[in-house]
């Protein structure tokens, strides 16, 4: 049985959590899946969008 609002995660407790937050903050490249398709979707509609003058 669950307690409610309480959870456990493996990962965090040994650190590796933490790493990778490090090294995406120092190389400005998300971990996530979610935010890498973000930053690279952000740069493709940059370069359509880019005003040319």
């Amino acid at each position: 049985m669950k307690i409610p609002g309480l959870s456990f995660s493996l990962k965090r407790a040994i650190g590796v959590t933490a790493v990778k937050q490090k090294i995406s903050k120092k190389t400005g490249i998300p971990s996530t899946k979610q935010g890498l398709e973000r930053k690279i979707g952000g740069a493709v509609l940059k370069s359509i969008f880019r005003k040319k003058g």
